[in-house]
């Protein structure tokens, strides 16, 4: 079996493949401050609840944005599953090309979403993902990716408006019935919800009329389901596109 740990800067996904099989999947809070040995206890006694020995894990795959938790990742992996990790480097072991300025400085997440989608809708493709942060990712025609767009998240962009109005607060994230709210909850919740579709249709309207072809557009992260329900542009909600290019890169890797 295959384990893959997708770490992002609010959740860590987890998954186990048995051969192209998810077989399970799980998120987790990222903490950076957790130790090698939590991370090993947490990940062991998941996959045990789950009824997957850990002794049948052949190989870990990681895709992580968090530096501090590179070397407690690899502990981890080293002294739980007896295995080095193959960890996704951007410009450096993805097999798909990265028609960027700086292609060392593209997110692994962003890369192994883009190789999946790639694989399972074929080019021309936007990956919108909407987790921390928004992002928009172009795979061209060609099957190259070629840039994109960042955003604050859902979650970041509400915090720092309630952080910053005295008398705003926390609500649920869910689609009002109409967009002219009538109280401050559905103000809320129209700007966030009906704000943030307008932003999806709107930028990927602009990067299709970049692209050549008809781009396929695929939205995956935490609150994909919520602004696929509204945003008129999105094709397919994919919520385990990262843990599947993990699969995927980790199967096409060089030994």
């Amino acid at each position: 079996m295959l384990l893959v740990v997708e770490v992002g800067n609010t959740n860590t996904k987890i998954g186990v493949y048995d051969g192209a099989r998810l077989h399970l999947s799980a998120r987790l809070t990222t903490r950076r401050e957790q130790t090698a040995d939590e991370y090993g206890l947490v990940i062991e006694t998941l996959l045990r609840t789950r009824g997957v020995d850990p002794k049948l894990v052949r190989g870990v795959a990681i895709s992580n944005v968090v530096p501090p938790l590179q070397q407690i990742l690899e502990w981890m992996c080293e002294k739980y599953f007896g295995l080095a990790p193959y960890n996704v480097e951007p410009g450096v072991n993805t097999p798909m090309p990265i028609q960027v300025d700086a292609p060392r400085e593209v997110g692994a997440d962003r890369i192994i979403k883009c190789v999946a989608a790639a694989a399972i809708y074929g080019p021309p493709l936007i990956i919108v993902d909407l987790g921390t942060a928004t992002t928009f990712d172009c795979v061209s025609a060609a099957g190259a990716f070629i840039g994109g767009a960042i955003a604050p998240g859902i979650a970041t962009a509400t915090e720092a408006l309630v952080a910053r109005a005295a008398r705003l607060y926390r609500v649920e994230f869910v689609r009002p019935k109409e967009a002219i709210g009538r109280n401050t909850v559905t103000n809320i919740q129209s700007g966030v919800v009906y704000g943030y579709a307008g932003l999806v249709d709107g930028l990927v309207g602009r990067m299709k009329a970049e692209m050549a072809g008809q781009a396929k557009v695929i939205a995956t992260g935490g609150y994909a389901t919520l602004i696929a329900d509204v945003a008129r542009s999105i094709d397919h909600v994919n919520e385990d596109l990262g843990l599947e290019g993990l699969r995927l890169l980790y199967e096409q890797r060089v030994p």
